[in-house]
This record gives C-alpha cells, structure tokens and sequence, in this order.
C-alpha cells in the first residue's frame, strides 16, 4: 500500500520518506523492520547475543567491569540511593517495562480478552498449568538444596519472544491460536508479578511501603478531580518508585501498580475529527489558544492509560528489553560452570521444556473437557503443544527471576544458563511441533486422529484457503 506521503512533493516530504540515499537505504527499511510483530524478539535476541560473546570473548573483564560501575544518586549529604549498573537497569528501567505490562493488563481487562470470564477462562487455567507444572518440576530437583529459592524461574513466559515466534511461522499458526497465545502470557504476567511481590522481596518496610500506597492514592484523586498535567503524574510516578524501592518490595512493581492505575475511561467525550475540522474552519481567526483548546480535547478523548502504553511501549520493547538482556544474559559458559551440582540447570531447562508444554497442554485440556472454557476452533493436538512449548521461552522475566533468587554467584550463573538453553530448546521443539508438516504421517503413524477437533478440520487446500481467509 503507498502511503499517503508518497503524494506529496519531494521538498514536503519527512525526511523518512524523501529519496535521500540515507532514507532509502537506512531510514524506510529500519522503520519497516520496526513494523514487524517480531522485531522486538530479534532485537532481544541479538542483544542476548551480543551479551554472550562479549562475556566470553577476550574483553570478558570489560563487561564484568562495565555492568558493575556504581552509580549513586546524592544530595547534599543524603544520598539517595547507591547500586551498580545492571541494578539500574533492572530495578529502574524495568519498572517501566513493568509500566507497560501493567497498562497493558489494565487494558485487557476492561476491554480486551479477559473482560470476559468465559473467554478467558481456558487461557487462565493453562497459564495456571504453566507455572504450577514447571515450578514442581524445578523443586524436584533441587528441593532442600541451596538452589531451592529458584523455584519461580521456569513459571514465566516471554511476550515477545513467544509472539514473535509465531509471527515468523504466519499461516502456520492460525489467528486464534494466536490470541491464545496472548491472552495465556497476560495472565502469566499477572502470576509473574504476585510472585515476584510475594516471594522475591527484601523486608518490607511498612513506613516505606505506606508512603507509596499514599501517593498512589493521591494520584487516583487528582485523577478524578479531572487533574490532566502529564508532568504531574510522572514526578508522582518517580515519588511512587522511590517509596516503593526503599520499602523493600522490588521496584518494579510501583511501574506495575501504576499501570493498573491508569484510567482507561478519557477525561473527555469521544471526540470527531470531523466535528473539531467544523469547528475551526467556522471561524474567520484561529488564534493560538483555538488550537491548545482542540489539541487538549483530542488528547483528552484518548485513555490516560492508552497514552502512556502508545508512548511506552516502543522504548520498553526496543530500547529497554534490549538493555536488559545486555545487562543480564552476559554469563560465561565454560566447563567450570557445568561442575558441581548441575540441579539448577535441569531443573530450569526441564520446567521450561517439559513443565511448560505439559502443564499448559494438559491444564487446556482438562479444562475443555470439563466445559470450564473451549480450545480455539479447529486446533489440533500438536497445535496445542506446540502453542505450550513455545511459552517455555522464558528468558526476560526469567532472567529478571534469577537476579532477585540468588543475588550473584555460582548459583545465579547456573540460573542464566539454563535459562538461555530452556528457552532455545523450547522455542526449537514450539517451531517443529507448529510447523504444517504432518509429523505423525511421516513417521508412518498415520493422521493425528486423537482430537476430536481434526473431524470436520477442512484438509489440504483448503484448510490453507481457510487460514488465507482468517
């Protein structure tokens, strides 16, 4: 589709759309990449790269060095606050990764998938599946043992790695499978945050934690007292982490509770463009406060929470997220680590491979059976498990786990790596078992007939011309 400016004069056009060699070559081909759903995974994915050469390779002690540089925050003689680099990144930027999920959660359950129970219902119960199975598979290797505390390492599951799996298989995975997908690693997300809240906080200070809760109050009663300055709310946010980082409960989740915060009801009407293009254009003088007026109402017309995810999420997903496997998938993997007690290692490899897929799998089924909600239409048993292999890529939220269970070491080490080999085993077995080829045939085990589903599935061409449709 050619866009709409492509018919303005050459001297009119942006810069990302003129015929400089520059825009041709770097700006337009960078701003299509951007536009694909699973730009934000490669880009993690090659940070995540980047992070384990650099470690291993000759500059290893730079990296060390660099991601340990203190930095401190001091007025007067008060200091405010003393951490080492990947600190900053995982306890400040994060919180605003945290932000968008948090907006994003909000968002899905006043107007998304989990609006309505019913529809939800099948997602929750498998994503319920997906953490329980893999945190009893890791415990059961290293239950009573000093890697115990990892428990909640293999539960969570990766957004944008997942999402931007499927989106490169495309027709391969149909469309409500998809949401599936979606709505099962929001709910993830939500078990991600309670556990991370419950179990992976220093002692809480309630003095801390009240002034937090405080504000937060605060900022619900300006809101409905119609207070809209966006500066505002964001030294009010700042006020929130810091409270909330000296409480003791990780930092994070102020940038979580401040997104469930965020209203989605606008401040203003819906407002017509149209109506707004009558009203300037009846008037002989549009002076300056005209346009601050109408640019207010159209602001205004959209949810604060909206606002904040649109402007957000684009750093999260392609500044911050990167960042942060910079910072954290930088371990050295050498023979040194795989001595000793290897529980760790399995016990996050197999509750990301094995927990993952037959928790999930298994907990979608029961539920189905039991009428408490219903699979997307015409997805077969290997679409299943293959949809739940691929939510074992736990990697950012579990890498995230890792920091918070052991604080540094041999043990953290350990973590990392059965994270990056977790998450690569699962997003190779989720590709294979998604792909289009019949599996079952080529084995000589003849047609998948052991779900009911398959029955009236449509075969061959036309099950392709259905996807096409979808």
């Amino acid at each position: 589709m050619t866009s709409p400016l492509g018919s303005l004069p050459p001297a009119d056009r942006p810069w990302i759309a003129s015929d400089r060699k520059l825009a041709r070559f770097v700006g337009q081909p960078f701003a299509q990449f951007l536009h694909l759903e699973s730009s934000s995974g490669i880009l993690l994915l090659a940070a995540a790269a980047i992070a384990l050469v650099w470690a291993n390779s000759g500059w290893g002690d730079s990296y060390v060095e660099l991601w340990h540089t203190e930095v401190f925050l001091r007025i007067g003689d008060t200091e405010l606050l003393r951490e080492d680099l990947q600190h900053v990144v995982n306890d400040g930027l994060m919180a605003i990764f945290f932000l968008v999920v948090g907006c994003e959660i909000k968002r899905e359950l006043v107007t998304g998938e989990l609006r309505d129970p019913r529809r939800a219902a099948l997602p929750a119960i498998a994503a319920l599946g997906g953490m329980v199975v893999p945190a009893l598979v890791f415990l059961a290797f290293n239950l009573g043992g000093p890697g115990a505390r990892g428990w909640g390492i293999p539960m969570a599951t990766d957004i944008a790695f997942a999402v931007g799996l499927v989106a490169i298989l495309g027709r391969r995975v149909q469309p409500s499978l998809k949401l599936f997908l979606l709505t099962l690693a929001i709910v993830d997300d939500i078990g991600a945050i309670v556990v991370i809240a419950l179990f992976y906080s220093d002692s809480i200070s309630l003095r801390w934690l009240a002034g937090a809760a405080a504000v937060l109050a605060f900022m619900v009663v300006a809101r409905r007292a119609n207070v809209a300055y966006t500066p505002f709310f964001v030294i009010l946010g700042i006020v929130v982490w810091y409270l909330t980082f000296r409480s003791g409960v990780h930092a994070t989740i102020a940038g979580v509770a401040l997104g469930l915060l965020a209203p989605t009801r606008p401040l203003q009407g819906e407002v017509q463009a149209e109506a707004v293009a009558d009203q300037l254009e009846g008037k002989d003088d549009i002076t300056v406060t005209d346009v601050r007026v109408t640019s207010f109402l159209i602001r205004e017309s959209v949810p604060m929470g909206s606002r904040i995810e649109d402007a957000l999420h684009p750093w999260s997903s392609y500044v911050i997220v990167p960042i942060f496997a910079l910072a954290n998938a930088g371990v050295v993997i050498s023979a040194a680590a795989f001595e000793g007690s290897t529980s760790v290692i399995l016990g996050i490899v197999l509750g990301l491979v094995v927990g993952k897929t037959v928790g999930i799998s298994l907990f979608a089924w029961a539920g189905d059976r039991l009428g408490l909600g219903s699979l997307p239409p015409g997805t077969r048993t290997r679409d299943l498990i293959g949809i739940s292999a691929a939510a074992g890529i736990g990697f950012t939220v579990s890498l995230f786990v890792a920091d918070l269970a052991f604080r540094g070491g041999d043990l953290q080490d350990k973590a990392k790596i059965g994270v990056l080999i977790g998450s690569l085993v699962a997003a190779i077995v989720g590709s294979l078992l998604l792909w289009s080829f019949p599996l079952r045939e080529a084995l000589g085990l003849g047609p998948d007939d052991t779900d009911d589903t398959d029955a009236d599935a449509p075969p061959g061409d036309e099950r392709r011309a259905e996807d096409q449709r979808s």
